[in-house]
């Protein structure tokens, strides 16, 4: 079992930055790809990032790439999300996740522990 409990969210104007935090406990933490979700009132739960056990792969979706930069220390058991340019559309509440796989996964369905989340809001 794996718990996780994210931090950072907040709210921020257009253009601004918020750095999110997940803190994991349980289980080895270094066993599990992570990645962060979000999901907007009315829609579904989106990716948004992952990265893998080691660290060494990452992968964004498109609409965040070039803006949001993953991270992870597996000597503290965290995993990050550095969002800058933040657009009112990143608005939404947003979701750390963890897997039982050393790789990366890009939908809901392969994650097995899940954060309760955190409110991000990007005012126009």
């Amino acid at each position: 079992q794996v718990q996780l409990v994210e931090s950072g969210g907040g709210l921020v104007q257009a253009g601004g930055s918020l750095k999110l935090s997940c803190a994991a406990s349980g289980r080895s933490f270094n066993n599990n790809a992570m990645g962060w979700f979000r999901q907007a009132p009315g829609k579904e739960r989106e990716f948004v990032a992952t990265i893998s056990m080691s660290g060494v792969s990452t992968y964004y979706a498109d609409s965040v790439k070039g803006r949001f930069t993953i991270s992870r220390s597996n000597a503290k058991n965290t995993v990050s999300l550095q969002m800058n340019s933040l657009k009112p559309e990143d608005t939404a509440v947003y979701y750390c996740a963890a897997r039982r796989s050393i790789g990366v996964g890009y939908v809901t369905s392969q994650y097995d522990y899940w954060g309760q989340g955190t409110q991000v809001t990007v005012s126009s």
